[in-house]
């Protein structure tokens, strides 16, 4: 009888099939924790921001130099878009971008109206922000990362964007993505699935976190080999 039973146990955990990871429609994964709402365009008045130091600091950081081309993706209302456009001079680029069409508008109006010429302001997709290929040597997302409604697909699209030697800049609080930042072991693990390989990572409180430096590594993988991962 007992041996019966096993067998009979044996078969139907042959014929088991654990259910299938959730994916989007285009086959990646679904983060597997809390995505936070876009609640401003701004995580902190900028004078305030300035007086701490943060973006001299940042930009230092992530070695902005004069002549590079740069993204400013989640721009909001140009905190970053408008320090990273004389970091890098006239013959820098800066590329600013943001889902929300209010930022994208309000943002628009404010390079207009500074002549900042080196900049031009983008209207992005949440799951792809359409970078020309090639063109980036930094490409910064400052406090928004854990807002990016699909990170595995967002990071897929966003690696052909990066020059040969471009680095992607995360600015983070460590804390539950709920709770508006990203736990670095957890940016690491979804970066990670996407190939990305981390470069360096420090304290930044003058931005109220850290910030961590990935590089893209190896061929982009396709994205049922992904797997989400847990925070």
């Amino acid at each position: 009888m007992r041996a019966r039973a096993l067998a009979l146990l044996l078969l139907l955990s042959a014929c088991y099939k654990a259910p299938e990871e959730p994916r989007t429609a285009n086959g990646f994964p679904i983060a597997a924790r809390p995505v936070a709402k876009v609640v401003s365009g701004s995580w902190s008045n900028e004078l305030a921001r300035d007086k701490a130091g943060e973006a001299s600091a940042v930009m230092h950081a992530a070695g902005v130099r004069k002549g590079m081309t740069v993204a400013d993706i989640g721009a909001g209302e140009g905190y970053y878009t408008i320090r990273l456009s004389a970091q890098v001079g006239p013959k820098g680029r800066v590329l600013a971008e943001d889902i929300v069409k209010t930022f994208h508008d309000r943002l628009a109006d404010r390079v207009y109206r500074d002549q900042l010429d080196n900049v031009s302001v983008k209207l992005g997709e949440p799951a792809n922000p359409q970078l020309p290929a090639s063109s980036f040597d930094r490409i910064f997302m400052v406090h928004m990362y854990h807002e990016i409604q699909e990170p595995y697909e967002f990071l897929w699209n966003l690696r052909p964007a990066l020059a040969p030697e471009g680095l992607v800049v995360v600015v983070d609080a460590d804390r539950p993505t709920a709770a508006h930042g990203t736990p670095p072991a957890l940016l690491d693990c979804e970066f990670g699935q996407v190939g990305y390989k981390l470069v360096t990572r420090k304290p930044m409180p003058q931005a109220g976190g850290y910030l961590a430096l990935f590089k893209a590594e190896g061929p982009r993988p396709e994205p049922r080999t992904m797997r989400a991962c847990k925070g």
